[in-house]
């Protein structure tokens, strides 16, 4: 399951998408997840589908690689699915067995939160997928500056939530690496039943939290060492600027939910 989780990974490549200005990138992150909220029907869902599909062939990610990280969320998807099929108030009874009841309207809905839920995840990833934590971190800076005159620490909160995105690969790696030799040693972590195998990872969570935090301590070390001093005085190799490509991609995810909203206005009206 661990190899499964994409979040935080970074996809080296050369596309258009990885070209980016990361400010632009976040900016249409946000606004497909806008989209993603906007959509009321499975044709919209189907369109936020393409649309993904169109920018995964852009940035020569394999659309599998990019599923992958949803079977990691299985057991919040069937959690999501569940909760509003059965709690989703409804006038339209489908199966009714004693206090349980399964209507129209909450099968509507524990479709389209379960397929809300798989297309935010897959749209954060395609950001981190495209975009290294160094860059990712000057751009959340840039977009933050305003803030700076106010006396908020745009750089220090930039970095912090770049190290934790850059270090969920590591501590996968590293937990990956405790469960094999876990079970090497006669453990059993993949049997029983849901509460057996969360007493079974209580030996997992131990050693890994020890590693992250001694992590963290060489990290810090190293910082301090190197005279570290945040966003003061800092320069950079590459200046971030938008160009034409950003501008293109704008214009994009603009028709993108324009058509979205147009789709939606048809089905409100019945046509």
């Amino acid at each position: 399951m661990l190899k499964n989780i994409t979040l935080g990974q970074y996809y080296p490549g050369n596309s258009p998408v990885h070209r980016m200005d990361p400010r632009m990138k976040i900016y249409l992150t946000i606004a497909y997840i806008v989209a993603v909220f906007l959509v009321k029907d499975l044709l919209g869902y189907a369109l936020a589908f393409l649309f993904l599909l169109f920018m995964a062939r852009i940035a020569q990610i394999n659309l599998g690689f990019l599923m992958r990280g949803i079977k990691a969320l299985r057991v919040i998807v069937a959690f999501t699915f569940i909760i509003n099929l059965f709690f989703s108030a409804g006038d339209t009874p489908l199966v009714s067995w004693g206090v349980l009841r399964i209507t129209r309207e909450g099968l509507q809905n524990a479709v389209f939160f379960s397929l809300r839920l798989v297309f935010l995840v897959m749209g954060t990833s395609m950001l981190t997928l495209t975009t290294s934590p160094v860059v990712l971190t000057d751009g959340l800076e840039r977009m933050m500056r305003p803030l700076a005159r106010l006396h908020f620490p745009a750089h220090e909160l930039a970095m912090m939530m770049t190290i934790a995105l850059r270090f969920i690969p590591t501590l996968l790696e590293e937990a990956d690496k405790i469960m094999k030799a876990q079970m090497a040693r006669g453990a059993d972590l993949e049997s029983g039943n849901l509460l057996a195998r969360a007493r079974a990872m209580v030996p997992l969570l131990v050693p890994l939290f020890v590693g992250a935090f001694r992590r963290a301590t060489e990290l810090a070390m190293a910082m301090e060492a190197r005279c570290y001093r945040g966003g003061a005085h800092r320069t950079r190799m590459k200046e971030l600027g938008y160009t034409r490509l950003d501008f293109a991609a704008l214009g994009i995810m603009a028709a993108f939910i324009a058509l979205i909203v147009v789709q939606g206005a048809f089905v409100h009206v019945g046509l």
